[in-house]
């Protein structure tokens, strides 16, 4: 079973009703691709390019949805001769925590595997599953991202449980792994160019055409890929104008809780000056002193150096 898990956006703070994942141009242009068998074939035989013999009726299609509750889904699936659970996630944004992302899609993979297969976990005889592989195909630009991640990492002392993450980055050797780096180094060389526009997806497409970049993929399917750009260039801008109105509530609640604090103080300290204008005008116009002056006024043991202090700054 080969499970093809795409990360589909960046986490973020959101609103009620909205996804707590950003989706991104290079990561939905990555989910197209390999759904096409053909492409899901050559991102396996870049990971095994031993295993000539694989064809695209070895490989058959599956896809895990809602696998975490955070809105995070599986988008991808691939079976393969019932050997193998390869999973793969692209990202653009480096996350050592993609290792425990791993372990929870593979464990969801295993599961749909097992309830497919009908596999008696509770019997006597040991089950046969396939065996895992887990890879992050990484497009960003850090150059301290290590080779491997494991969940490990993740927890102090020696655990029970560890799953181990290769990292794929662009290697130069024009694999469908390599092409995908080089489109998202493209895509993002334009967007800084021309912004989120029409222009920017255009450039993307044209120079990837030229470099061969996915090039056969892309000649077939060009309109698909720019309305999938153009689709998730208007999401990006809807995203920021929504995170816009957030941070702007936020502002003008920190405002509003600003004023409310202000007024409070305001308060606390008008309280303060008035005791202590009560106190100064029993000590004048009775004759009290300042510790009789409290008494009557039922100040507290606790406030009344703080009143003396201010009755006798000099002292």
């Amino acid at each position: 079973l080969l499970a093809i898990r795409q990360k589909c956006g960046i986490l973020g703070a959101r609103g009620e009703g909205m996804s707590e994942m950003r989706y991104t141009i290079k990561d939905s242009v990555f989910t197209y691709v390999f759904k096409q068998p053909e492409y899901a074939r050559k991102l396996y035989l870049a990971l095994h390019p031993e295993d000539t013999d694989v064809t695209e009726a070895d490989c058959r299609l599956v896809t895990l949805e809602n696998v975490l509750t955070t809105g995070m889904y599986n988008d991808v699936g691939l079976q393969v001769r019932n050997i193998l659970i390869l999973l793969v996630e692209a990202q653009s944004v480096f996350s050592i925590n993609i290792a425990l992302r791993m372990l929870l899609y593979l464990a969801a993979t295993y599961k749909e595997y097992v309830e497919e297969c009908k596999l008696n976990l509770y019997g006597t005889a040991p089950v046969k599953i396939p065996r895992p592989e887990l890879y992050v195909v990484y497009t960003g630009d850090r150059t301290d991202v290590p080779e491997v991640l494991r969940l490990s990492d993740l927890y102090e002392g020696t655990g029970s449980a560890d799953v181990e993450v290769k990292v794929l980055r662009g290697n130069g050797t024009g694999d469908i792994v390599d092409q995908y780096v080089r489109f998202c180094r493209i895509s993002d060389e334009e967007r800084k160019k021309h912004g989120r526009s029409r222009k920017a997806i255009e450039e993307t497409l044209r120079r990837c055409m030229e470099e061969k970049v996915l090039a056969p993929f892309l000649a077939t399917r060009q309109k698909e890929v720019a309305e999938i750009m153009v689709t998730l260039f208007d999401q990006e801008k809807i995203m920021e104008l929504h995170d816009y109105h957030i941070a702007e509530g936020a502002r003008k609640d920190g405002l509003q809780q600003g004023l409310e604090k202000g007024l409070q103080k305001g308060r606390t300290e008008g309280l303060t000056e008035g005791t202590l204008q009560s106190i100064r005008n029993l000590i004048k116009n009775m004759g009290l002193s300042a510790e009789r002056a409290m008494t009557v006024l039922g100040i507290s043991e606790t406030e009344r150096s703080k009143y003396v202090e201010m009755l006798y700054p000099n002292k």
